[in-house]
């Protein structure tokens, strides 16, 4: 499952989110998004699925006990050398942890590490860890664009603002998968065979992507995994002087969060999950689920786009269903018939691309203004550039031609999480009539792209489980009623499994909550991680 936090505004230049560097960046593309929905899956099989279900009811997170182990106080006793780092106002710093918490004396790997001295006045509270989510997302550069400068000046003010980029991520020994020229063949596949040939075609792409992960990253690749990824954040606790750990996840960012309070109930400090994910759900289910969430996204952005005097999808009064089939009718055209961008690498929109770009603004309702430019661009003037962009923006790709580790790194934690969603094509064939039910528009291509991680290199470790994390002190879970890619199911699911959550939900559209216009959730929340005081359980706002 890719998800990934896109703040409504922000202050500052430079880095990773749509307000602050390119209105498009927000998440992986539709071949990730085999990356983007595969996260939590087990098996394909229906029956299969509720047994999965079933199992992971009863299967929970258990607590590491709570005395460090001796073979990791070298790493709990780390003393960073900060340093300039480049950006105004943070310094950084690069730690060692295990790079198999089984075998510490197997080998390290080194994690960057970013902060930002809290401000004042107020007393320090300590640090506030954020991750953005993706898996992938560079929490340093979420940080230091974003958080750093962007959250509420009271929170930075009383907080050092802390970021590390998870294992394989960004400046963390970043797996890398294949070059610019072969991604951009990656991301032109097509991702809705027609046929045999097609198929073929897709899954060669697949076997491609998985081998370069391979070659690039043969031990790293074994381990990173949410879990190693919530035992580092301890040592970064430790490190930093914390008694304990206060957090602020978004998207994924909330699946890591919920793991650290799982396995460290007893330092769980002020954790915020916003956009939470169910880490119970078997694969079909998950799926299946979040691509009805983005049905229901493309639903709220078409009522809207019939309203606008420029939509192309559609005149006033056009129900969800027409303007669906007239998009669904584009990307059909492009199937075929690519349209020109003026791309300097001669890159034309093919329907792959284009939904990708309309995937990326179904993240923020902000940016449905651009999309209807784009898809007027791309359908009355021949011109793909607009959605071009928005693609690339999607899949971190820049001006010269290369891409971030975004998608690399997602693949492989979502890879080793759980098991694959589906293990033949034959198998996403059978499940197609499903996933079309629940998206017209993105079912199809969303099938298809939970088969990747059947060919990864690395079999998965992890499987669905409840995360109870028993002893915890109260922990704010947020769900948006319409986000696209947390559905709000999972929030109340999360919420339901943390024993000691406050589910706060925003009634809304887009991805996340926290720092995206409602004065509601910013002051319910700021008054949580200031004052130490969560909302009233099943608190709303809009």
């Amino acid at each position: 499952m890719y998800t990934r936090r896109t703040p409504r505004s922000a202050s500052g230049s430079g880095g990773l989110h749509r307000r602050t560097r390119s209105r498009a960046t927000t998440a992986a593309g539709l071949l990730a998004t085999a990356a983007l929905l595969v996260s939590a899956c087990s098996s394909g099989s229906a029956t299969t699925s509720a047994a999965a279900a079933s199992a992971a009811a009863e299967a929970a997170l258990i607590a590491l006990p709570e005395a460090t182990p001796a073979a990791l106080s070298s790493y709990y006793g780390q003393k960073p050398a900060w340093r300039g780092c480049g950006v105004p106002g943070f310094e950084c710093a690069t730690l060692k942890a295990p790079l198999d918490y089984a075998e510490p004396s197997s080998g390290d790997v080194r994690l960057a590490l970013t902060r930002k001295k809290a401000t004042g006045p107020g007393k320090r509270l300590g640090s506030l860890l954020v991750n953005p989510g993706g898996p992938g997302g560079s929490a340093i550069g979420y940080v230091q664009a974003y958080a750093g400068v962007g959250y509420p000046a009271e929170v930075r003010a009383r907080y050092d603002m802390v970021a590390v980029d998870p294992r394989g991520v960004a400046r963390s020994e970043p797996v890398r998968c294949l070059d610019g020229p072969d991604m951009d063949r990656y991301t032109q596949t097509d991702a809705t065979p027609d046929d045999g040939k097609e198929t073929d075609g897709l899954v060669a792409a697949y076997r491609t992507f998985a081998e370069g992960c391979g070659a690039d990253a043969p031990r790293l690749l074994r381990h990173v995994s949410t879990v190693e990824a919530a035992r580092d954040m301890d040592i970064v606790r430790a490190v930093l002087g914390d008694e304990k750990l206060n957090y602020v996840g978004a998207s994924y960012g909330t699946f890591l969060g919920a793991t650290y309070a799982g396995l460290f109930p007893d330092r769980a400090g002020r954790l915020v999950l916003d956009g939470a994910m169910d880490p119970s759900l078997p694969a079909r289910r998950l799926n299946l689920e979040q691509t009805a969430g983005f049905e229901t996204a493309f639903r709220s952005f078409a009522k809207d786009c019939v309203r606008q005097a420029d939509c192309p999808l559609g005149g006033k009064g056009a129900s969800p269903e027409r303007v669906g089939e007239t998009l669904k009718a584009f990307f059909a055209k492009l199937d075929t018939r690519p349209v020109p961008t003026g791309d300097a690498d001669g890159r034309r929109l093919t329907e792959s691309l284009a939904t990708t770009g309309v995937i990326a603004a179904m993240y923020d309702e902000g940016s449905w203004e651009q999309l209807r430019e784009a898809l007027t661009s791309a359908m009355k003037e021949n011109d793909g550039s607009g959605l071009l962009g928005l693609s690339d923006g999607y899949y971190e790709r820049d001006a010269d031609g290369a891409y971030s580790n975004l998608m690399f790194a997602n693949a492989a934690v979502n890879c080793l999480d759980l098991p694959a969603s589906f293990d033949t094509p034959d198998e996403v064939s059978r499940a197609l009539p499903e996933f079309e039910k629940a998206s017209p528009v993105f079912g199809k291509g969303l099938a298809w792209a939970a088969l990747n991680c059947a060919y990864w290199p690395v079999h998965a470790t992890g499987e669905p489980h409840r995360i109870e994390a028993k002893g915890a002190a109260p922990i704010v879970v947020v769900g948006t009623t319409r986000d696209p890619a947390t559905p709000y199911r999972w929030a109340r699911a999360l919420a339901g499994q943390l024993s000691s959550a406050r589910l706060l939900t925003y009634e809304g559209d887009g991805h996340t909550a926290y720092g995206r216009g409602s004065s509601c959730i910013d002051r319910t929340i700021n008054a949580y991680l200031l004052r130490g005081t969560p909302p009233t359980d099943g608190k709303r706002c809009s």
